[in-house]
């Protein structure tokens, strides 16, 4: 999945994705509207009210890009309607040609981390017979268990062809209270950069990047550039862009020298784009025309910067 993914980053010339991390705030009034409606102000209302808002934004923007990325937590918190969103979410992209990156930031041991990832990655044996469960094409997750957190997710993972984000150094503002203390005088980001090497050197793709890729926050660029550094062959997500403050220039250093080794997310930025005064004109009728704009915004935006 990792030759898919970087073949259609290099068709689209967009190495960028759609966070559907949908809040109910970010929905327009009509979409929920017709959803409490037919369903009344339920989770199986609140569910469909993000289905039919994620399937509008999906319809306006696949041709733009190589893939999404879905925050299952933002479909959790509805339950089990929520979850089906999130799977009919992910099917649909799929049907679309879209990579589906799921962020689940899973990060257990043994049988436990095993079965996530048959969960999310794999196939489950029922009887005779084997099933995907959500079926995404990447996950996150989260490496502070160690090797065996991760391990069952590679054993999943490379015959299927999929992969993994392993969460290196993240955007969010308390991440060095971990992340940047110094073990035998390193960060330990870099640590954990050097691990995520060793856990992918095996498994490769003929794209010559790794099915193991890491997260790296583009809020902390001067540490973006080490890490790129450290992982040459490690394909990075970098979530930070837009709604956190990064811009164009600040992802140069994520980039290997061919322009690739990089894929930027947005989520609220592009989702809830017709909430920004720079995208007002189009409108809540017209919401999705708005994240197509945000979208190709975004393509220039870090085009002009990486060349």
């Amino acid at each position: 999945m990792i030759d898919k993914l970087v073949e259609k980053i290099k068709k689209t010339k967009a190495p960028i994705e759609v966070g559907l991390d949908p809040m109910l705030s970010y929905v327009p009034e009509h979409i929920k509207e017709k959803a409490y409606k037919d369903f009344g102000e339920t989770l199986e209302g609140a569910a469909e009210a993000i289905w039919q808002f994620n399937k509008a934004i999906v319809d306006a923007t696949y041709d733009l890009i190589p893939a999404v990325k879905p925050q299952i937590a933002m479909y959790e918190q509805f339950g089990i309607p929520g979850l089906m969103a999130f799977k009919k979410t992910v099917d649909y992209c799929h049907s679309k040609d879209l990579i589906v990156i799921g962020d689940i930031k899973r990060g257990d041991i043994g049988s436990t981390s095993g079965a996530y990832a048959t969960g999310h990655l794999g196939k489950v044996m029922v009887g005779s017979k084997s099933y995907y469960g959500f079926d995404e094409d990447f996950v996150t997750i989260n490496p502070y268990m160690g090797t065996d957190s991760v391990q069952p997710f590679i054993d999943v993972a490379v015959p299927e062809k999929k992969g993994m984000f392993i969460l290196t150094k993240t955007s969010n503002p308390s991440s060095g209270e971990f992340q940047d203390q110094l073990v035998n005088g390193r960060p330990l980001y870099e640590l954990v950069a050097e691990k995520v090497v060793q856990w992918g050197e095996q498994h490769m793709g003929t794209c010559g990047y790794s099915y193991v890729g890491a997260v790296v926050g583009a809020t902390y660029p001067e540490m973006g550039a080490v890490l790129r550094k450290l992982m040459p062959k490690t394909y990075i997500l970098v979530p930070g862009y837009g709604a956190q403050g990064a811009k164009g220039s600040d992802l140069v250093n994520y980039f290997n020298e061919d322009g690739l080794g990089a894929i930027v997310n947005s989520s609220r930025g592009i989702i809830a784009a017709y909430k920004q005064e720079k995208y007002a004109k189009f409108g809540p009728e017209n919401f999705a025309d708005a994240s197509r704009q945000a979208v190709i915004d975004m393509r220039e935006d870090i085009g002009s910067a990486i060349g």
